[in-house]
């Protein structure tokens, strides 16, 4: 007899906690159609050479990456996030109109450290602007991000940065550019190890004391978002700094009118590790310590990948933001109320079985979520049973209340009961639902 076990870093989802997956989904999807995003699919298995182009994610991210052959001996690999997808999709359909505004939500899987927040396959929700420069595209994306979660009601704050800005503060620190893309990827880690760790880091990469510590001297300033950047600005005098300073800059303008501002944060150690980002990096983490340490969606600007997939000269300026569905989880399931059914109204018929069908699939045909007692239980355990799977309403239909033409409707939630003219229980159930008790 086969072993039967799950793969660390895989996850069953029984229904109750699918019901609040699939809650948390709705909720991504509505805020994305507020902002005009349109659905697409990619394919969960790529080609090997895409996943592995210099122009992806970088040899970071390959070292996680699930390769396999087909019965035609190609090399493919599982996708490990949905940016590169869209990005040879793009390419692969260059008369896409722009702006291109779209989203995707799916598996994706990735052979690295197993932790809470962080799983082998996991479902991201993407969203990506492609064909617009400004920072008004930047600043959709992480109102889209604010919009999202106080929709979920988690209380977060926004991390940003541009790698322009990062670049060149290592440039004007005196790294040399063989250096610089290794360099950027230990200061990244900042935060996560300190300065002693990131200095351990840097000395096995071949950097020497001093460049490390001429690096450092640019990462001890505070204060607020804009003061920072007038701290570094005297200090960052060449072209690409200047440019990410002044990028972070329009940005801020634009968060101020989103309204969003107080809630971001410029930590500009920030590079969130893939060589695919071109400017602007941002995640969310939540307010609440302890609960989860893991970012909860991540971002940025990639203007390049389109292009040199295409090996093209056009310029395809590209922006978008992904949600980890199942970090998110972690952290909504603190908070919500597991429900273990979508179910609305549980018919129970009482030697009435037939009318209790008929009535179902009216109720049904009016979009009223409906369950009937299958298996012919006693009133008291099907109530249990409606009781225990959080099912707001029972309808209770008795041989005597049939030939009054009445049901009996139970609140499963105060318990109270009433009578009600069997012609009027679908109208009935369908103002309660219209009312606000409909499930979200």
């Amino acid at each position: 007899m086969v072993e039967l076990s799950l793969l660390k870093g895989t996850n069953d989802h029984l229904p109750n906690e699918q019901v609040v997956r699939e809650k948390i989904v709705n909720r991504i999807k509505q805020v994305f159609h507020l902002y005009g995003y349109q659905p697409l699919t990619t394919p969960i298995l790529e080609m090997w050479g895409v996943l592995a182009s210099k122009y992806a994610g970088g040899s970071e991210i390959l070292k996680e990456t699930y390769q396999l052959k087909d019965q035609g001996n190609r090399t493919l690999g599982l996708r490990y996030d949905l940016s590169v997808p869209l990005a040879r999709l793009v390419g692969m359909n260059p008369n896409l109109g722009r702006p291109f505004k779209r989203y995707e939500i799916g598996p994706c899987f990735r052979d690295g450290p197993i932790k809470k927040g962080r799983y082998r396959e996991f479902i991201q929700c993407d969203a990506d602007i492609i064909g617009v420069t400004s920072m008004l595209a930047d600043a959709e994306c992480l109102a889209v991000a604010h919009h999202i979660f106080t929709k979920l009601e988690l209380e977060v704050y926004l991390e940003v940065n541009n790698r322009k800005l990062l670049s060149g503060i290592l440039i004007a620190a005196g790294v040399p550019q063989d250096l610089l893309k290794t360099t950027i990827l230990s200061i990244d880690k900042l935060k996560k190890i300190g300065m002693t760790g990131v200095r351990d880091e840097l000395e096995t990469k071949g950097v020497t004391t001093d460049l490390t510590e001429s690096v450092f001297s640019f990462f001890s300033y505070e204060g607020s978002y804009l003061e920072i950047l007038d701290q570094l600005e005297p200090r960052v005098e060449n072209e690409i700094g200047k440019e990410g300073i002044e990028e972070l800059r329009q940005l801020y303008l634009f968060l101020q009118l989103f309204g969003i501002a107080d809630d971001v944060i410029l930590l500009y150690s920030l590079a969130r590790g893939l060589e695919i980002y071109t400017g602007t990096v941002f995640e969310a983490f939540l307010k609440e310590p302890g609960v989860i340490d893991s970012s909860l969606c991540g971002g940025g600007r990639y203007d390049e990948i389109i292009g040199k997939f295409l090996d093209s000269k056009e310029v395809y300026p590209a922006v978008g933001i992904s949600f980890g569905l199942d970090t998110i989880y972690d952290a909504v399931a603190v908070h919500w109320k597991r429900k273990t059914s979508t179910t609305q109204v549980f018919l129970i018929p009482i030697k009435t079985l037939n009318t209790t069908v008929e009535l179902a699939t009216q109720l049904r045909q009016n979009n009223i979520c409906t369950e009937v007692d299958l298996l012919e239980r006693s009133l008291s355990k099907n109530l249990e049973f409606a009781n225990r799977q959080q099912i707001p309403y029972v309808v209770i239909l008795g041989k005597r209340d049939i030939a009054e033409n009445l049901c009996t409707l139970r609140n499963m939630r105060d318990g109270t009961e009433q009578k009600v003219p069997l012609k009027q229980i679908v109208e009935k159930l369908s103002q309660l639902f219209t009312n606000g008790n409909q499930k979200s």
